[in-house]
């Protein structure tokens, strides 16, 4: 199987200064919501090729791809001066264990993300798998200003489709907003805000819960969780937290 496969640039979005949506066409090996690939670029005669998260839906095109632009970063200020009809670098396999394949039974499912780590939960909210099998779908986004938070038409959409079954709780940390939680996500489950808010507890019987975005929240709200009875999950050890980040 080759290296790469070489798709084309169809949109390229940009949100604000540094976050942007690659939209590609390109073949790729069928996957599950939630997985990521590589995506790459020729640069200066060399492959520079990162791991992003696969934002569309499995078994659809174009593929999406939501990233933030790093200032003189090896790939991402390549990415960001990408136009549709330029080629890219695919790899045709994706990966990664971020999958409800691998998440137990439970009554809820808790996604909490910051940042561009919204990605692959936003594959797995326009699958049909989790409203197959979660009574309750909580999608928890934390970002810093109301710029950052992304994809809001989306996620308007899927409150509408599945009205009683999901509910959105958005965090931004350094601005004031009359919707939004303020803070970080493990201060609101320590002091009971974010409970509060999606009317539902977290307990080791109910709650399956997956991490994705900055190394500091993973580890903070894992450890919280863990307080609270929630165990890391595993194959041979199943438990209630699944975590991926990409740091």
């Amino acid at each position: 199987m080759a290296a790469w496969n070489t798709g084309k640039v169809v949109e390229h979005k940009q949100w604000n200064e540094t976050l942007h949506s690659l939209y590609v066409e390109s073949e790729i090996e069928p996957y599950q919501a939630g997985q990521f690939t590589k995506i790459g670029l020729e640069i200066n005669g060399v492959t520079v090729g990162r791991p992003y998260s696969l934002v569309n839906p499995p078994y659809s095109q174009p593929l999406e791809f939501y990233y933030i632009e790093v200032p003189d970063g090896p790939l991402t200020s390549h990415l960001a001066k990408l136009k549709p009809g330029d080629p890219i670098l695919v790899a045709p396999r994706a990966n990664g264990f971020m999958i409800l394949d691998e998440v137990p039974q439970a009554r809820h499912l808790w996604l909490m993300a910051t940042g561009t780590g919204v990605g692959p939960f936003l594959s797995i909210l326009t699958s049909e798998k989790p409203w197959q099998r979660f009574e309750r779908v909580v999608l928890v986004y934390a970002v810093r200003t109301l710029s950052e938070l992304s994809y809001q038409e989306r996620i308007m959409h899927l409150l509408a489709k599945h009205a009683g079954q999901f509910e959105f709780i958005p965090f931004i940390s350094r601005e004031a907003s009359d919707f939004a939680l303020s803070g970080r996500i493990p201060q609101a489950i320590g002091d009971g805000r974010l409970e509060q808010r999606a009317a539902i507890k977290f307990s080791a019987q109910d709650s399956q819960v997956m991490l994705c975005g900055n190394p500091a929240m993973v580890e903070d709200t894992t450890n919280l969780l863990i307080e609270r009875g929630l165990k890391r999950h595993r194959r041979k050890d199943p438990g209630q937290i699944t975590v991926e980040n990409y740091w």
